[in-house]
């Protein structure tokens, strides 16, 4: 069952009924969500899963086996939840691995007094992805970023406007061979196939960013775990990504090192104290040390002495953000950064630093949607969102079996093959 998605009136018609499944693979966890656009073309949330996972590290895979066996347990524990068969998901992509390539091409409108038809925009889509593969490199994605009609007027969906010609300017996406096949291998271990993969930032953007953070030329910070996603953005245009391999676990590790403390400790403190510059303490109170692994069973420090340990760390992730944006010649193509993840979430004035090392404003994410999904799974959620909500697509759907008393055991769409019509 095909679906022409197409804008209307700014906003997008989502696949009603379909149905997605998004697995987000992190440093510490494997999360999923499963996801079914509803009537009023929100995204209704059937269940969500997550299992602890260590088998990525510096954006590297370390641990095959570990990373199959949980997407095992969460499609085993999702199964259990929506009475379904999963056979298939999306899944995201760090940006390490991704590469973005810009391309435009001009199309002639097939009946330029009938307007611009489906078939023009999806041949034009087809078209712009034809770029010279580097070595090693494979097409993930395509992103639409903008349509120019002949007369120069820019808009989002040209279907419909009288023009005898239009441009598209697109973003083709490429990821690293290896790793998406090690990744395919990953997954079908665990018995899934994979639908499609998203870049982390790409998938955020839509949660994490407001209205006119959308339109505006921003950087999407995403500090989690173990690794820190970058993302920029040039109102549509998906301009760059790459991963720092810093997160809040670090801080955690650096607090249990200099302390000589237990990380259970160290996670606890940086939670309690959470604070990215010493400037900003109000109170040098003492902290009792309960896992001290000195001479004696307790030590007292000064809390600035732990927050100075949180401030070099983020300190630190900032400055490798900015020497990565400025070796690559983009930074001054950012207006604001956006700042979110869970390695910073109880870390104050973490927006502070960015700005004193970047030299950027910089904000916390205040996108309205983000309070519709638990920190632990909004990346999950943000890559349901996204596929539900791209223009110009087939069907979207996951591959699902329904267990349902209601229903007899069925595929209610077949897996999708390509993201555009050919």
């Amino acid at each position: 069952m095909d679906k022409i998605k197409t804008k209307k009136d700014g906003g997008i018609t989502l696949a009603i009924g379909d149905i997605i499944v998004g697995v987000d693979i992190g440093t510490s966890k494997v999360s999923l969500v499963v996801g079914q656009v509803n009537n009023f073309n929100q995204i209704e949330v059937i269940c969500n899963t997550m299992y602890k996972c260590a088998g990525i590290k510096k954006t590297k895979i370390i641990d095959e086996d570990e990373i199959s066996l949980a997407i095992s347990k969460v499609i085993e524990e999702a199964q259990k939840e929506s009475d379904m068969k999963i056979n298939s998901s999306y899944v995201t992509i760090p940006g390490k691995h991704v590469t973005i390539v810009q391309n435009s091409i001009v199309k002639e409108a097939k009946d330029k007094y009938a307007g611009i038809s489906v078939k023009d925009v999806s041949s034009a889509i087809m078209q712009v992805k034809d770029v010279e593969l580097p070595e090693g490199k494979v097409m993930i994605d395509i992103v639409t970023d903008k349509f120019i009609l002949e007369d120069g007027k820019i808009v989002s969906d040209p279907i419909g406007n009288l023009s005898s010609s239009f441009t598209l300017n697109a973003q083709v996406i490429l990821a690293d061979k290896d790793y998406i096949k090690q990744l395919t291998n990953i997954f079908r271990k665990a018995g899934l196939e994979i639908d499609g993969f998203v870049p982390v930032t790409l998938a955020e953007r839509n949660l994490m960013l407001d209205s006119n953070e959308l339109t505006d030329n921003v950087m999407l910070l995403d500090i989690g775990a173990g690794n820190t996603e970058i993302g920029i953005f040039e109102a549509n245009g998906f301009m760059y990504t790459n991963t720092i391999p810093l997160g809040g676990k670090n801080i955690t590790n650096d607090i249990s090192l200099v302390l000589n403390i237990s990380e259970e400790e160290s996670e606890k403190l940086k939670k309690q104290y959470g604070l990215a510059m010493k400037s900003y303490i109000d109170n040098d109170n003492e902290i009792i040390l309960n896992t001290y692994k000195g001479d004696s069973k307790t030590k007292a420090i000064k809390s600035s002495e732990l927050i100075e340990i949180i401030e070099a760390r983020i300190e630190e992730i900032f400055a490798l953000v900015n020497k990565d944006i400025t070796s690559q010649g983009v930074k001054q193509k950012i207006n604001n950064v956006i700042i979110t993840g869970q390695g910073i979430a109880n870390i104050n004035k973490s927006d502070v630093a960015g700005k004193v090392t970047l030299n950027i404003p910089v904000k916390v994410a205040t996108g309205r949607l983000i309070s519709t999904a638990r920190p632990d799974y909004q990346t999950a959620y943000s890559l349901v969102r996204y596929i539900a909500a791209r223009p110009f697509a087939k069907s979207v759907s996951s591959s699902i079996d329904s267990n349902s008393k209601e229903s007899i055991l069925q595929t209610i769409f077949e897996r999708i093959k390509e993201f555009f019509y050919s």
